[in-house]
C-alpha cells in the first residue's frame, strides 16, 4: 500500500498515541487479584485450621480459692474428655484380657477395634492370630475374663494422657482356675476428633508421652 507524506505522519501519530496509552495503563493499573498477591496470602493464612489441643484451658486470673479450685482450667483436657479417656483405658484393658479358645481371632480383634487407633488395631490383630498362641489356647481350652482398675495418671500432654491400669484375668484351663494381674501404661490420644488408645505396654517398661 502506497502512502503519501501526510498519511504516513498520521499513521505514525496514531501508533505513538497507542504506545503512550499502553505505557500509562501498565504504570498506574492496580495489581490483579491473583492468588500470589499479599492480600490473598494473608487471607489464606487467617483461615488456616488451628493447631494444638481441641480444648485449650481458659486459665485462672482470679485469686485461687482452695475450696473452689477447678484444676481442669489448667489442663489441656476438659473434665468430660478426661473422664472419657479414663473410661476408655479401663474398658480397653478389660477387653484385652477377655478371650475364649473357641472364638475366632477376628471376633477378638473386632471387640478391640472401637477402642484403638488403626495402627494399634493392626498390631493387636497380628498378635492375636499368632498360630502358636491359638494352638495353645485350643489345646488347653483357655477361657479368660478380664477386668481392670485405674491406678494412676502418669503423664498429661497437650494431646495425650497416660494412665496406669491394672488388668486382672480370671483364667480357666480345662477344669483349673487361676488369677493373674498385670499393670499397663495406656496412652489415650486425640485421634480424628475422638479419643483412642494409641499404645500400651507393661507399666514398668516406661512410655513416651505426647504423640503430637
Amino acid at each position: 500500500m502506497n502512502l503519501n507524506d501526510r498519511q504516513r505522519r498520521l499513521l505514525f501519530a496514531g501508533i505513538l498515541v497507542l504506545l503512550t496509552a499502553a505505557g500509562l495503563y501498565l504504570t498506574f493499573a492496580k495489581p490483579d487479584d491473583g492468588p500470589d498477591r499479599p492480600e490473598a496470602k494473608s487471607s489464606e493464612s487467617a483461615t488456616a485450621p488451628p493447631t494444638g489441643p481441641a480444648s485449650p484451658p481458659p486459665g485462672i486470673q482470679t485469686p485461687v480459692n482452695p475450696n473452689d479450685f477447678d484444676i481442669y482450667r489448667l489442663l489441656p483436657f476438659t473434665r468430660q474428655e478426661f473422664a472419657t479417656a479414663a473410661d476408655l483405658a479401663q474398658r480397653f484393658v478389660a477387653a484385652y484380657g477377655t478371650y475364649r479358645f473357641d472364638e475366632p481371632p477376628e471376633t477378638y480383634s473386632q471387640r478391640l477395634a472401637g477402642f484403638v487407633t488403626d495402627d494399634l488395631r493392626t498390631q493387636l490383630t497380628r498378635d492375636a492370630t499368632t498360630p502358636g498362641l491359638l494352638e495353645e489356647r485350643r489345646r488347653e481350652q483357655i477361657v479368660a475374663r478380664g477386668s481392670a482398675s485405674l491406678d494412676q495418671v502418669r503423664t498429661i500432654e497437650d494431646n495425650s494422657i497416660i494412665f496406669v491400669v491394672t488388668g486382672t484375668q480370671q483364667v480357666t484351663k480345662g477344669t483349673t482356675e487361676s488369677s493373674d494381674s498385670r499393670k499397663y501404661a495406656v496412652t489415650v490420644t486425640r485421634n480424628g476428633g475422638s479419643l483412642r488408645i494409641y499404645s500400651f505396654q507393661p507399666a514398668d517398661a516406661g512410655q513416651a508421652g505426647d504423640t503430637g
